[in-house]
């Protein structure tokens, strides 16, 4: 929460001057689920729901080896299916959004992901998040996917109060070019992941530590902090 009034220009180029920070950090930043179709993506997203991308990583190989298109995935066998998912927990739950979203899909859009967020909302177990990353990563769409990380920090960072995702969309959308929305998105989920956690940030060990009004919520001590940071790729 912002600890002090500024105005909405001083906003933005906080904002925009702290975007710039963190991707100076994280150059590499990117959408760490691995997929080379948009249907692959898709469902590696639908599977990444209360799960780590390391643990959807380990799945979609053979997942995909034996369902990779939609039309697999409609007719996939059920208990197979959920055999295969099962380490992404909720198991049974996914099995059953994957293979309605994959029965509209065929019968609505031929087989192919759509390119619209109209469309891919009305899925079974698509939601504006799934969305937005489906429409940036694979068709390379502008947008503001709002995870849990990206909820956290944009509240922790003052730039917006809002909770409900549509608003924090629209409000942290218009501190920023549409151009860099894509790229806005992966840095600071990178940065959630990695030192912005939830319960206990790195405060000490932040590259954007002068600029967040939050600083101080975490561990202060540079040493200390250092230690929190984390891969989450292993």
């Amino acid at each position: 929460m912002v600890a002090f009034m500024e105005s909405r220009l001083a906003l933005v180029r906080r904002a925009r001057r702290m975007n710039r920070m963190l991707h100076e950090t994280y150059p590499d930043a990117h959408c760490e689920l691995d997929f080379r179709t948009p249907f692959e993506l898709l469902v590696a997203t639908v599977l990444s729901a209360q799960t780590t991308d390391v643990r959807v990583n380990q799945v979609t190989p053979a997942l995909f080896e034996e369902f990779g298109d939609a039309a697999a995935m409609a007719d996939a066998d059920r208990d197979r299916l959920e055999e295969l998912i099962r380490p992404t927990g909720f198991f049974r739950a996914k099995a059953e959004s994957l293979q309605k979203l994959a029965r509209v899909l065929v019968d609505d859009f031929g087989g192919e992901v759509p390119r619209r967020l109209v469309d891919l909302v009305k899925l079974p177990g698509v939601g504006r998040k799934t969305a937005n990353v489906v429409l940036a990563e694979a068709h390379g769409v502008p947008g503001i996917t709002v995870d849990t990380h990206f909820g956290r920090l944009v509240r922790r960072f003052g730039w917006t109060a809002e909770t409900d995702p549509v608003k924090v969309e629209h409000a942290v959308g218009d501190l920023f070019e549409k151009k860099d929305w894509n790229q806005l998105c992966h840095t600071l989920i990178w940065h959630g992941r990695r030192r912005c956690h939830s319960r206990r940030p790195a405060c000490g060990a932040c590259p954007i530590a002068a600029q967040c009004p939050a600083f101080g919520e975490g561990e202060t001590d540079p040493v200390k902090a250092a230690k929190l940071i984390r891969d989450p790729r292993r």
